[in-house]
């Protein structure tokens, strides 16, 4: 029962944090769950391909709302969407097959240095505009799409993520509307999600280490307290959203991306050179 509230209120926390900055909770999920499953004294080997796991398995649930939410506002772009999904699917489940591959040192230490990545990135994108195509240019055609969402499948999976501070900036640098940026990679969050979280499951099946209760890497207690606490508290987080300076929230989220990023490279940095 202890076990079970510490994963309520890492979703709780997630959820709040994800409707407050306008970001998909992976971001959150892995680092709280890293620190939860050490704590735990899972061992170190296979805890961070198991938060990565259980948070794109999370994902697959709190996807479905908000592409409902969007659909019924007429703001996914489905033919982007069906033309990135292909790719989507098969980058998302070789980045499960890559992560497997990395010991846990590495992946903490990656996952460390995407998290620094996208704090710069936010806080250059309140002074610096998106370069945009010019007028005129259309958006690529098919196969470039399939291409481009195996990549962004394939790096999101490795890190937990729906995606989408990878899919917003390349619709939008390819002159897709803010809202149906957002609406259309939070559509293609589900195929991430759905391929990575099957894809962790088969590469860790019949892990000698892994806990009861475990489909490969993800774990199924961790997940349900997560997904049952982050729905209704992204809610809350929205509505405090509102009452909050758009630019100090950037900051804020940057901030505190810039802490979990210092410390996963702190801490792997000396083991991963060490090898």
């Amino acid at each position: 029962m202890e076990t079970l509230l510490i994963y309520l209120i890492v979703g709780a926390v997630a959820g709040t944090i994800a409707g407050l900055f306008g970001v998909g909770g992976g971001l959150i999920i892995v680092p709280a769950l890293v620190l939860v499953y050490t704590a735990l004294g899972i061992p170190a080997e296979i805890l961070t391909h198991m938060a990565v796991a259980t948070s794109l398995a999370t994902i697959v649930i709190t996807s479905l709302s908000s592409i409902r939410t969007h659909h019924l506002k007429g703001a996914v772009d489905w033919r982007v969407f069906l033309s990135m999904t292909p790719g989507i699917l098969l980058g998302s489940w070789l980045g499960g097959v890559t992560a497997h591959l990395l010991p846990g040192a590495w992946l903490q230490l990656l996952i460390g240095i995407f998290a620094l990545v996208i704090a710069v990135r936010m806080w250059r994108a309140g002074r610096h505009p998106a370069t945009l195509l010019a007028d005129g240019e259309k958006l690529p055609g098919g196969p470039f799409l399939a291409g481009v969402g195996g990549v962004i499948g394939w790096a999101s999976a490795i890190f937990g993520i729906g995606g989408g501070s990878l899919t917003v900036p390349f619709l939008t640098r390819c002159r897709v509307q803010m809202q149906r940026a957002v609406a259309t990679s939070a559509a293609c969050g589900l195929p991430i999600a759905v391929a990575g979280a099957i894809s962790f499951a088969v590469q860790g099946w019949g892990e000698p280490q892994l806990p009861a209760w475990s489909s490969g890497y993800i774990y199924w207690p961790a997940f349900f307290g997560i997904v049952v606490a982050s729905t209704p508290f992204a809610r809350i987080g929205a509505n405090l959203a509102h009452r909050m300076s758009p630019q100090l929230l950037k900051n804020c989220f940057a901030g505190l991306l810039c802490v979990i990023g210092a410390r996963f490279i702190w801490l792997n940095a000396g083991l991963v050179l060490g090898h």
